[in-house]
């Protein structure tokens, strides 16, 4: 058990950042504060943020200074040890990293890139540091272009050499591996008893993904410094290859490949327009984009022609150096994971999440664990939960951007099956030029589906009474939020989410209609998920009941205890009102009073206080004074508001002024689970309502 880890690579274009990003995610799952330190970087300049340490701090919003994060370059530390003073170098870096250790509970450390000429000097170094850190060792094994008996030699020689250097590794990783499942199970056996037979290494194969390796448009755009003429919001397009185009139109379209990276003069007219036109061609493979070299722009007569199509389908760059040059620079160019880049770290944390068992390596390397929740953590949390038993989400707007990006990031997650709604050709329109992969994702287009007169027919039977025609409910199931709910009815899938681009009325109507409530609840109720700074709290009814009865608060109080519970939060309850105990009169307090009888009545086992006013509810002096005897004032997990005015800006005042992170509105109360979103939601956002409605629906059929 440690406090800390060293992660180290024993070659370059090991996939090393990766493995990296998905420690990170495991880490903050258990622990409150990680830090990130790189004791030695490739970066000589000041100016430029090393790309792993960015990469660590943005996308799991690590609030360490940047300077704290390494202590020297490479070039650096090669002087110092040139210079005699290696002593010097391992003090400095061990400074450096008892100031992070003295702070935060985990230090999660990263080696070098090995894009040095000496790899056996940078092998080392590492070594050195992680020893004068007290660091065990995670190695990273880069398998690409080997075969297993390749690969067991060279992992086994480094094992070897680090434990002559008495370091303790914990772990290796062997990635970017192309073997079969016999050749892993073999390289697994080879290798995990190399060390300690009494206590095995733990071995992990990962296998080569493609599409971390491969450079984005993006990537392309930073390596040469090149302005983008047109389809900025394409740049996350990955690149397979690149063809330079020098031949006449008719024979150049036939080296058009999938993913091709276009290469060509900026005055050459024809090939940019029949480039774009073959993007727009069922005949001819999808290329990635055009670079157009020489700092040539396309004629004024020709940026007229393109301008006046509806969104160009590639991006197209322009880079200032001649053909030739714009090449060579290209030969090094490979795939990096940016922060910004969603779908390259869903994609590298989904693959760390099927081939290391997290459990495991989490044993071997967290020496405690906090109480106390972060938002990464529940967030972590929340992937996880969902994943143990994938459910089928059925997601109405299926043509919207931000719906598809989220699908996308679910999918290589594996977070659940998920069901798109709409236009057939729109929706695979729509993918096909975000450039997503949605292999496994069903879309169903309402109207042409094989059991649309049956959801017609089951429509009619239970809204004739209210007066609706057949051919009304055949209009109404149209619409793709009926059917979406239609199929939860029907079990057809397990969960909506919805309200992107409909309104809450819209999304929650349907479910009113024929989900109906459950035998337990007569009304539809809300919560949000506070994340704060170090702990989850559960605020309800923040978005559905404008004034409820005594009665319907007490509802809300027990329905919000069993979401806490489905959540993993200990439900303390605290009814809020303006005054705490006996110290208030009014028709509002009484209100509050009497709801808490009534829950206490129906729920005596739960730990529910009332009436209480926020502050002593969650501060633990305020509750002494106040309400010194009281099992949840000062400790309270959930909170539930008086009245919709009181809840609603109540957990936006906290959002904003306490940096919360509010996951929903997650709707309590009904059959079967639907989500509403709201319409300004980002691609996250989307991402954990997709996760929290599969989770209320493990719950539903007893699978937590």
């Amino acid at each position: 058990m440690s406090k800390n880890l060293y992660i180290t690579a024993t070659e370059s274009k090991s996939g090393k950042s990766a493995i990296v990003l998905g420690m990170m995610q495991l880490l903050l799952r258990d622990v409150r504060k990680v830090a990130f330190f790189r004791p030695i970087i490739n970066n000589t300049s000041k100016e430029v943020r090393d790309h792993d340490i960015n990469l660590i701090l943005t996308r799991f919003g690590l609030d360490i200074p940047y300077e704290k994060t390494y202590a020297y370059s490479l070039h650096e530390a090669r002087e110092l040890i040139n210079n005699g003073q290696h002593a010097t170098l391992l003090e400095n870096i061990l400074n450096k990293y008892k100031a992070l250790e003295a702070e935060y509970d985990f230090v999660l450390c990263e080696g070098t890139d090995f894009l040095g000429k000496d790899a056996a000097f940078e092998f080392d170094l590492n070594a050195d540091i992680a020893a004068n850190l007290g660091c065990p060792v995670l190695v990273v094994a880069n398998g690409l272009d080997k075969n297993s008996e390749e690969i067991i030699g060279s992992t086994q020689l480094t094992i070897d050499q680090l434990d002559e250097k008495s370091l303790d590794v914990v772990a290796a990783v062997v990635n970017r591996a192309s073997v079969t499942p016999a050749e892993k199970d073999n390289i697994i056996k080879s290798l995990e008893c190399k060390v300690n037979c009494a206590n095995p290494l733990a071995v992990y194969v990962v296998p080569e993904e493609p599409t971390l390796g491969k450079p984005t448009m993006g990537d392309v755009k930073k390596w040469l410094g090149a302005s983008v003429l047109y389809g900025h919001g394409r740049l996350d397009t990955l690149v397979d290859d690149y063809i330079i185009a020098a031949m006449q139109v008719g024979n150049f379209l036939d080296y058009l490949g999938q993913g091709t990276l276009i290469i060509t003069p900026g005055d050459r007219s024809d090939i940019i327009l029949a480039s774009l036109a073959s993007r727009l061609s069922s005949s001819y493979p999808d290329i990635s984009g055009i670079l157009l070299t020489g700092g040539l722009e396309p004629a004024a007569n020709v940026h007229r022609l393109i301008e006046g199509w509806t969104g160009v389908p590639v991006p197209v760059l322009c880079a200032k150096e001649h053909t030739y040059l714009t090449t060579q620079i290209l030969n090094d160019l490979y795939g990096k994971i940016d922060p910004e880049d969603d779908r390259k770290i869903a994609t590298a944390l989904g693959v760390f999440e099927q081939n290391v068992d997290t459990a495991e390596i989490s044993n071997r390397i967290i020496s405690r664990r906090s109480s106390r929740i972060t938002p990464k953590m529940f967030e972590y949390n929340l992937i996880e939960q969902a994943k143990k038993h994938k459910m089928r989400i059925v997601l109405p707007e299926g043509a919207e951007e931000r719906i598809l990006r989220a699908a996308d990031i679910l999918v290589r997650r594996g977070v659940a099956d998920l069901i798109l709604l709409g236009n057939a050709d729109e929706v695979g329109k729509k993918i096909g030029d975000l450039g997503l992969d949605l292999d496994g994702v069903t879309i169903i287009q309402p109207e042409l589906a094989p059991n649309f007169e049956d959801y017609v027919q089951t429509y009619y039977e239970a809204r004739k009474k209210k007066g609706i025609s057949m051919e009304q409910a055949r209009d109404i199931m149209s619409d793709p939020t009926y059917y979406g709910t239609m199929m939860v009815h029907k079990n057809d899938a397990d969960g909506m989410v919805s309200g992107a681009i409909n309104t809450t009325a819209h999304t929650i109507r349907p479910a009113f209609e024929f989900i109906k409530t459950k035998p337990t609840a007569s009304i539809v109720s809300s919560v949000f998920l506070m994340c704060l700074k170090d702990r989850v709290h559960v605020f309800g009814d923040c978005a559905v009941n404008p004034n409820p009865s005594a009665e319907q608060l007490a509802e809300i109080a027990l329905n919000s205890s069993d979401t806490a519970r489905i959540f993993g939060i200990e439900p303390k309850v605290a009814m809020l009102s303006y005054s705490t105990g006996s110290s208030g009169k009014g028709a509002d307090v009484e209100k509050v009073i009497e709801a808490t009888r009534i829950a206490k009545e129906r729920a005596p086992e739960l730990a529910l206080e009332g009436p209480l006013q926020y502050d002593a509810a969650i501060d633990a002096d305020v509750a002494r004074t106040k309400m010194p005897d009281s099992n949840v004032a000062g400790q309270a997990t959930v909170f539930i508001f008086p009245d919709l005015n009181t809840g609603n800006n109540t957990y936006k005042a906290v959002q904003r002024a306490a940096g919360a992170v509010a996951i929903g509105p997650v709707l309590q109360g009904l059959n079967k689970p639907v989500n509403d979103l709201s319409r300004g939601c980002l691609v996250p956002d989307i991402v954990n309502t997709v996760a929290i409605t599969a989770i209320q629906a493990q719950a539903e059929k007893g699978l937590r």
